[in-house]
């Protein structure tokens, strides 16, 4: 094979010579012209691409040390500086993230994002939003939510917006006692009324967002009665004692409540039961035809936890460590960068590559098992029950199917390989079942993309 290249390189040599140049291999070109005969049929050239191929793949074997294993420190600096010039690129976009659907690459020949961007599907309008409106599309879905059902929308506003869950364990916890109270004591009237100056109250209830609201939907309402006290005057000679009233808002069950009791327990069931309301993340599927392409990403910011000044202080990190790449580490040592690099990274977009060469590519959770990527593909298969092996860079095998797709070292991309199960497969063609021509169902093929 060498052979075959150098002979091509001392071809182009020949053949790039100009008048009066010595050409690099005299001893292959004649001195004279042949005097007798029919003149010779110039040979012909390689092709432009044949050139460039042959010359490219000389340059490779010429340069790559044969004892060396392809994680040098030469193969490893290569890859940082690839890496770094990627990061750079990504993070040097100043504009926002709608701008970023619509510009156009910045210099000629740039390419195109592989996903515009992570999106996610509310649960209430079933709407397709990007990751940073996401928190704002399912608070103005809640809040439409009210003229539906009052009390659903306050307890998805308490569950949803108050972050801390044990402050939200706590309060749901006191406000299920306050109606289990009316419930299991209607006759009881000091069971109706809550003091909203109650040291209790204010410290377990009235901090929580979408509490107030709760009150209003289910059957209290606010009012402010009189609270009996007394106190003692003294006066020149005897003391006089004085009755002094004050007041004090309180929520008060309205009458009509006690007659829908039911209804109480149901309220408080469904505030026990409830969930924050979540948006779901998008795996935005596409299917892309065979493509050389495949392991190629261009991934937007929003694969990445960083800030732009996180970007740069990794690209820094990344500049050290491959200067300190060949030095021997513990395994502590090893450890802390590994978890330092998992946690970089919030999503992750995969390819699969089917035995045709059609691509399937969805978007992930890093923190995701790779379980959840099995099924997404086998949903898209149109047997779903045929059994098939996911393989990952170098032929690893993805066996564990608990792990998550960072500590597999899928983040922020990976381009994965489909095989089928050999025996099943000979099996069915043992049987002379007619095959598709694809595995994947008609409706994702006739959405069939190129990979750009």
């Amino acid at each position: 094979m060498r052979k075959f290249f150098q002979e091509i390189k001392a071809d182009l040599k020949f053949k790039t010579a100009g008048p009066g140049q010595k050409l690099s291999e005299p001893s292959r070109v004649p001195k004279e012209k042949p005097k007798a005969g029919p003149a010779p049929k110039p040979r012909q050239g390689p092709t432009d691409e044949a050139q460039m191929a042959a010359a490219a793949a000389l340059a490779r074997m010429e340069l790559k040390p044969k004892a060396k294993p392809p994680s040098s420190q030469e193969a490893i600096k290569n890859q940082v500086r690839k890496e770094l010039l990627a990061e750079a690129a990504a993070s040097q976009k100043g504009f926002s993230v709608e701008e970023k659907d619509l510009a156009a690459p910045d210099k000629e020949g740039a390419a195109a994002p592989s996903v515009s961007g992570v999106y996610f599907i509310c649960p209430l309008s079933g709407a397709v939003v990007r990751k940073d409106k996401k928190e704002e599309h399912v608070r103005e879905a809640i809040q439409s939510y009210f003229s539906v059902d009052p009390v659903a929308a306050s307890i998805m506003e308490i569950h949803t917006f108050n972050k801390d869950r044990e402050k939200v364990r706590v309060g749901v916890e006191t406000m299920a006692k306050y109606l289990d109270n009316i419930y299991l004591h209607p006759e009881e009237e000091k069971y109706q009324k809550i003091k909203l100056q109650n040291k209790v109250f204010q410290e377990r209830i009235s901090c929580l967002e979408g509490i107030h609201r709760f009150f209003q939907a289910v059957g209290f309402e606010t009012k402010t009665l009189p609270v009996p006290g007394q106190g003692k005057k003294t006066g020149d000679s005897n003391p006089v004692l004085l009755v002094v009233e004050t007041t004090e808002e309180y929520y008060v069950l309205k009458e009509e409540m006690l007659t829908r009791l039911e209804d109480l327990k149901d309220y408080k069931e469904q505030l026990l039961s409830s969930e924050p309301v979540r948006a779901q993340l998008d795996r935005q599927l596409c299917v892309f035809k065979p493509s050389p392409e495949a392991a190629r990403f261009e991934l937007p910011d929003d694969f990445y936890n960083l800030t732009a000044e996180e970007i740069k202080r990794e690209q820094r990190l990344r500049t050290e460590a491959a200067e300190k790449a060949s030095m021997l580490r513990t395994r502590a040592m090893r450890e802390k960068e590994e978890q330092r690099e998992m946690r970089k990274y919030n999503y992750t977009l995969v390819r699969v590559r089917f035995p045709d060469g059609y691509i399937l590519q969805g978007t992930f959770y890093a923190r995701e098992s790779v379980s959840v990527l099995y099924n997404f593909v086998r949903e898209a298969l149109r047997d779903d029950w045929l059994p098939f092996e996911l393989l990952g860079p170098g032929g690893l095998k993805l066996t564990d199917e608990n792990l998550a797709f960072n500590e597999c070292g899928l983040v922020p991309s990976a381009l994965l390989t489909l095989a089928w199960d050999a025996a099943v497969m000979a099996d069915i063609q043992a049987a002379g079942e007619e095959q598709p021509a694809s595995p994947l169902k008609p409706e994702l093929l006739s959405r069939v993309q190129t990979l750009s």
